[in-house]
């Protein structure tokens, strides 16, 4: 606690009359793409396992949170206290099994019960609503997807979207216009994500995943190009086909 405290009070120091000129010029909008790039990194830090990287990165997304705070209190909107407090409020809130007499078993007991909590704070508030549109597109996708699936929305099983998604194929092909294309290209985008949260996998996640695949399997035939004096641009498909099938497997381990 007395590490925060203290962590407050540099905070507070560098906002104050005395302290760091670029600090005191911030304002919730110029920081908003420093907190963006720190939760990334953070990200990155998560994918690379690296427990001193983590605690790094998530120092500095505190950061940004305390930042955001200073900011505030200098203006006068709400102090820091505010925020630790209605945090703190909104979990008690949430956690009746925990901080009262309800039961929750499993962890999906759980996550019905903070959904069924979060809808009577606001009886009659649409269940989109809040759902923010800075969210990558794929996150939200799957977030207002989810949130009608658990309002009794969706397929009864995984065969209703695969049909759904084959049927979206099919118009993007014969879409005639750019428009058109857009449009059907976004329905088989939103399809997928419906799918992925349907076998309860992360889009952003498993996607991040395949573009690490992509990355260090390019990163390989470009190098064995290289090394034999060739120019991707001027290979056949066959060629780089062969490339990419020896990357795949010397990355599974058959070579």
């Amino acid at each position: 606690m007395r590490q925060f405290e203290a962590l407050e009070a540099i905070i507070r120091r560098l906002h104050g009359p005395e302290g760091c000129p670029w600090d005191r010029e911030q304002t919730h909008e110029s920081l908003r793409p420093h907190l963006l790039e720190e939760a990334y990194e953070l990200l990155e830090a998560i994918d690379s396992g690296k427990g001193d990287a983590i605690a790094e990165e998530l120092g500095d997304v505190l950061l940004q949170v305390l930042m955001h705070s200073a900011v505030a209190e200098r203006t006068g909107e709400f102090e820091f206290g505010d925020v630790y407090s209605r945090i703190a409020a909104k979990l008690v809130a949430r956690h009746p099994h925990v901080f009262a007499d309800a039961e929750a078993e499993t962890a999906e007991d759980v996550r019905e019960s903070w959904e069924v909590l979060k809808q009577k704070e606001r009886p009659n508030r649409p269940r989109l609503e809040g759902v923010p549109a800075t969210l990558p597109a794929l996150a939200e996708s799957q977030t207002i997807q989810g949130r009608a699936r658990r309002a009794g929305f969706d397929w009864p099983d995984i065969h209703g979207p695969l049909e759904k998604l084959s049927e979206e194929i099919t118009e993007l092909a014969l879409a005639e216009t750019d428009e058109d294309r857009e449009e059907e290209f976004g329905d088989v985008l939103f399809v997928i994500a419906h799918i992925a949260a349907t076998m309860g996998i992360d889009g952003e996640q498993a996607l991040r995943k395949a573009n690490g695949k992509f990355r260090r399997r390019f990163g390989l035939v470009e190098q064995w190009a290289n090394e034999e004096s060739l120019d991707l641009q001027e290979m056949d498909i066959d060629a780089l086909d062969e490339l990419w099938t020896r990357a795949k497997a010397l990355e599974r381990g058959e070579l």
